[in-house]
């Protein structure tokens, strides 16, 4: 059960997406799966892997909008859908906020704006050339997938014209209709990253910056939570760094990408921490194994299932699995990525 699926060194990858083809899906009447939440906030299934795993997230204000996270080439028919529901034009969209550049997030950055005359596409300093000219993106993918899986699983990521991409400070301010959003830099997880605050909702979009958190594991405790050590920059002092930096907004809800809003802040501010911690401490615990990968991999596996028991969810190892398991394998990559960069500095 613990066959492991190698990646290792995908700093742009992230996710695999294994669902139709991105360039065909673009011709088929789709119509996205949405859930409407509360001031002016939509939150969109990508279909990214299996239903509710990635969301992007519409900022509908005064009739402008702003998209958070794209999701992938096949994802673009979705969001321009949800678009369509709530009664808006393409041209009616000034913003495509890019969290950061791994592929859930940004690979089909460059095709939705191909279709919104008036965005500008906001992105990290360090993720921009990145989008520009995703040569380098498209080559770090191949170079683990090949060729023909690449274009199969992600189509022809394309490029964003570099004068309608807005590189913001640390901390800078975008005014959609009037609402103020604010872009602050948050590295822990890529040091590509940034998250969106929202004072409109209380709220902050954080990409993959405060973890993953899905609702099929929601109890009547509420959600559960844990980091994201995705390749290639997990960075334990920056990751709580970044979770006191998200929580220092006073947020009353969070936006993740995986999956979409979350409140209980305190705990899982607490659980988050708890959980950095404890990948720092299977790591170093199994850093000389000579089956590392394995033996990694069945300990987060033992860890989310004691945690998810703690929480009351009910459903027995192999549905834990089923959700997880994509999570095991990049977790456990991102950490042994950790554990090799500290032993050569």
């Amino acid at each position: 059960m613990l066959a492991h699926r190698r990646s290792a060194g995908l700093e742009f990858g992230a996710r695999c997406h294994y669902h139709g083809g991105p360039e065909t899906a673009a011709t088929e009447e789709l119509r996205a799966h949405t859930t409407t939440l509360d001031n002016g906030i939509v939150a969109i299934d990508t279909e990214y892997v299996r239903p509710s795993l990635d969301a992007s997230h519409l900022i509908i204000e005064q009739g402008r909008a702003a998209f958070v996270d794209t999701g992938v080439n096949s994802s673009v028919p979705l969001l321009l859908s949800a678009l369509e529901q709530q009664g808006l034009d393409v041209a009616d969209v000034d913003y495509v906020f890019v969290t950061h550049v791994h592929l859930d997030h940004a690979g089909g950055a460059g095709v939705l704006m191909q279709h919104l005359p008036n965005a500008r596409c906001v992105v990290h300093p360090r993720g921009a050339p990145h989008l520009v000219d995703p040569a380098r993106l498209i080559a770090g993918v191949e170079a683990v997938y090949g060729k023909e899986t690449t274009q199969r699983i992600h189509g022809n990521i394309r490029p964003i014209d570099a004068n309608r991409i807005d590189v913001p400070d640390d901390g800078a301010w975008f005014e959609l209709a009037g609402r103020e959003l604010q872009t602050f830099f948050t590295e822990g997880h890529a040091r590509h990253h940034y998250c969106l605050h929202d004072p409109a909702s209380k709220g902050v979009f954080t990409g993959d910056s405060f973890g993953i958190s899905y609702r099929e594991l929601d109890t009547a405790a509420g959600e559960f939570i844990f980091p994201t050590t995705t390749p290639v920059q997990f960075d334990p002092p920056e990751a709580h760094k970044t979770v006191e930096r998200i929580l220092e907004k006073q947020p009353e809800q969070l936006y993740l990408t995986h999956y979409s809003r979350v409140r209980n802040l305190d705990r899982l501010g607490t659980d988050m921490h708890e959980g950095i911690d404890a990948y720092v401490t299977m790591a170093k615990m199994h850093a000389g194994d000579a089956n590392r990968t394995e033996n990694l991999q069945a300990a987060m596996f033992d860890y989310f299932v004691e945690r998810l028991q703690r929480h009351g969810y009910t459903g027995d190892r192999d549905m834990m699995w089923s959700i997880l398991q994509l999570d095991i394998d990049l977790n456990t990559q991102g950490l042994e990525v950790w554990l090799d960069r500290r032993q050569r500095s």
